[in-house]
């Protein structure tokens, strides 16, 4: 075993560790043997002085411990993260195909066993968000060996961009940052990726997040397959991805709308890069539905809602839960019988059964009856790690009016 200090949980904390979940929060440790450093490995124990694993320790964080790993033999060196990187391109490799991993996830935090970490793979660049002091401390090691990897494989990289522009590293004594990591020459944040056969323009630098959200892409193809003959509104459009799935996949019209002036405007640039035709609206989703069904509208028969989180905290479930149902009894009563709503909730707090309980009160709402087609979650790119909810954070429903 190794000799790294131990840090001594209550048995309550034990039994979720054992049960997989990786985190020991502040006040559920009862003792810390001296040694202990901020963003390094530590033996984490039970009362009984039973082994959880080897996590990386901060004091500065609400959540002390990171499960880094569950053998107590293991040294977190460059051989480790060696393996445990090897282990994520591999898995990768084995539920993508080439095509769709030239734009995906490679690395998601603890569904990898990387704590607080993602690397999003943008064709020859990759975007590495860090959350975690103990991991941050590593990328030396980690970003090097997945590049080596990856080269092994054909998949050459030419530049990392950090997107450490968050605030949550500050609640792990971190500076937030932004710039380059490496770059081979004049090598620019932008770029253009294909996903599903459709070119997106990719802001690694100013886009949200690590620049796009790949965790909707087989959600996009499933929605496109629906969408022939049909009129489509995609509500909150963000950078036109579901709109113009449908638009190339035989759609009779799409408009695109968002709340956000610079999102119509990457929409359309978007659109003009794969010679498609959609009509835009910058407008707020709420207002936008409502002014349908006031107009008497029901022209679109292919409705698309995937907003932002509405809920960040276990607090505001409430408000989440009445914004959630507003918004998709409005896209109910905008459809006719037949209609096909596509819907999806990114908040891991609200659960799937919850939003299956929104679903139904919101068509008890609208005056209508509806029928499941497909329930999805996030591409496989983006795991769900049984016994950490906070992997299993995407809902998608296909639905029809019936």
């Amino acid at each position: 075993m190794n000799d790294f200090p131990v840090i001594t949980v209550t048995e309550k904390c034990y039994k979720r560790l054992n049960g997989v979940h990786p985190w020991v929060f502040d006040n559920e440790i009862v003792s810390s043997e001296s040694g202990a450093e901020n963003g390094e490995p530590v033996t984490v124990k039970s009362e009984k002085g039973r082994f959880a694993g080897i996590g990386f320790y901060n004091n500065r964080s609400h959540i002390t411990v990171r499960i880094i790993s569950r053998n107590a033999n293991d040294r977190i060196d460059e051989d480790f993260f060696r393996r445990r990187t090897g282990y994520a391109w591999e898995y990768r490799k084995a539920v993508m195909s080439k095509d769709d991993l030239s734009a995906a996830r490679i690395i998601f935090g603890e569904a990898d066993l990387f704590p607080g970490l993602t690397v999003d793979r943008f064709g020859s660049l990759l975007s590495v968000q860090s959350l975690s002091l103990g991991t941050d401390k590593r990328l030396d090691m980690i970003l090097p060996c997945l590049v080596q990897l990856m080269a092994a494989d054909g998949a050459d990289i030419e530049g990392i961009f950090l997107r450490n522009d968050v605030n949550i590293r500050e609640l792990e004594g971190m500076e937030q940052s932004k710039g380059w990591y490496m770059r081979h020459g004049d090598v620019s944040p932008e770029t253009v990726i294909t996903e599903n056969g459709i070119k997106y323009k990719v802001d690694l630098e100013n886009g949200q997040k690590t620049g796009f959200f790949l965790d909707q892409k087989y959600n996009r193809r499933a929605v496109a397959s629906y969408a022939k003959g049909r009129t489509v509104m995609d509500c909150c459009t963000h950078t036109g991805s579901f709109a113009l799935n449908c638009a190339m996949n035989g759609a009779k019209s799409v408009t695109a709308v968002d709340v956000s002036p610079a999102a119509i405007e990457m929409t359309r640039e978007n659109a003009a890069l794969n010679g498609a035709v959609l009509q835009t609206e910058v407008s707020d989703v709420f207002d936008f539905l409502k002014g349908r069904i006031n107009a008497h509208d029901k022209s679109a028969d292919l409705i698309i809602l995937d907003p932002p989180a509405f809920t960040k905290s276990r607090k505001t479930l409430g408000n989440a839960r009445n914004g959630y149902t507003e918004l998709n009894t409005l896209g109910m009563r905008l459809l006719p019988r037949g209609g096909i709503l596509a819907t999806a909730s990114c908040s891991h707090f609200f659960t799937a059964d919850m939003f299956r309980g929104m679903l139904l009160a919101s068509a008890k709402a609208a005056n209508v009856n509806v029928r499941v087609i497909e329930e999805r979650r996030q591409s496989p790119d983006h795991p769900v790690l049984l016994g950490v909810e906070q992997t299993e954070y995407l809902k998608f429903f296909i639905l029809q009016i019936v």
